[in-house]
């Protein structure tokens, strides 16, 4: 068959399969020629250009931004939610949404959730999230202290209770502070049988939902009282932190900022964040842009959602 004659077929193929829209073997007994030869023919005609495949990126989708975050920071999933302002009220929203949307489609059935306290993008997430009638999540584990200060720490027990709720799961609440007055207040919360049942389903995490803090806590953090003094968050940024997950602190290339700091937290480790399969960041904002870099290049984070602005700047 000479070449010009094997472009006009190939070209006839793909006609007929992506203009008319016919079904290989419609095309094959139209044509008297093997379903195997349409399906080789097919592949030809993006070889040889034939058939250029594009894809349009619908208004407000980012695929481009995704991508580069994928690909310059290692990361098995980005989502770059639109947003119109810069702003972190505006974001929050963005960010809350687009989570609650991803949980509710990569949700499987017997996922243990972990999920940080003291967050306000994960309070939104949980705030757009559906009920759940397709599958059902055995349990939702709190993965920081999330007893504080009366008028906040609602917002740490709903985001574990009100989350099992929405995915049909059984809740755990960790009853101790995020972060307590020294290493042996710490010994003796650890040794509280509540605590210790509930620090022991860290292993068995299968999805982890987390923020992503700057080294300057966030109002709802401050006024929880889960965080270290100004003279402490001074000595942490003498040694080089810029930002933390489940506060436990790290540098600029995402390396720990361990210490006598990091033995007063009870919550999941970064040893054991790193062993959860799936580890979702959900973060934006300008004063949280080096914390979220530093994240990603730490490797704490699988998945990151967030807002166009934030991600222009993260590249």
């Amino acid at each position: 068959m000479s070449r010009t004659h094997e472009l006009r077929l190939i070209a006839r193929v793909a006609q007929l399969y992506y203009e008319e829209q016919k079904k290989q073997a419609e095309i094959s007994d139209l044509l008297h020629i093997s379903q195997a030869t349409i399906s080789r023919l097919l592949k030809k005609a993006e070889q040889e250009a034939i058939v250029r495949i594009t894809i349009t990126a619908p208004r407000g989708t980012y695929p481009q931004l995704e991508a580069s975050l994928r690909e310059r920071y290692g990361v098995a999933e980005t989502i770059v939610a639109e947003c119109f302002e810069d702003r972190e009220e505006a974001i929050l929203s963005a960010i809350g949404g687009a989570a609650g949307h991803y949980l509710e489609t990569t949700l499987r059935d017997g996922e243990v959730i972990g999920i940080s306290s003291w967050s306000a993008s994960l309070l939104r997430m949980v705030d757009s999230i559906h009920p759940l009638k397709r599958v059902r999540a055995e349990r939702v584990v709190q993965i920081l202290g999330g007893i504080g200060s009366p008028s906040v720490q609602s917002h740490a027990t709903q985001l574990t209770t009100r989350l099992a709720s929405l995915t049909g799961a059984e809740p755990q609440l960790l009853p101790a502070q995020g972060v307590v007055s020294s290493s042996a207040a710490r010994l003796v919360m650890l040794g509280d049988s509540y605590v210790r049942t509930t620090m022991d389903q860290f292993r068995r995490v299968t999805i982890a939902l987390v923020g992503v803090g700057a080294l300057q806590p966030s109002v709802m953090l401050a006024n929880s009282g889960n965080t270290f003094t100004s003279e402490e968050l001074h000595d942490l940024e003498a040694r080089g932190a810029i930002g933390d997950v489940c506060m436990r602190f790290f540098d600029r290339e995402g390396k720990p900022v361990g210490g006598s700091l990091d033995e007063r937290v009870i919550g999941m480790s970064f040893a054991e964040l790193k062993a959860v399969p799936r580890v979702v960041a959900v973060a934006g904002g300008d004063r949280k842009v080096a914390a979220i870099r530093s994240c990603l290049l730490g490797g704490y984070a699988k998945v990151l959602i967030t807002d166009k602005f934030t991600a222009e700047k993260l590249l």
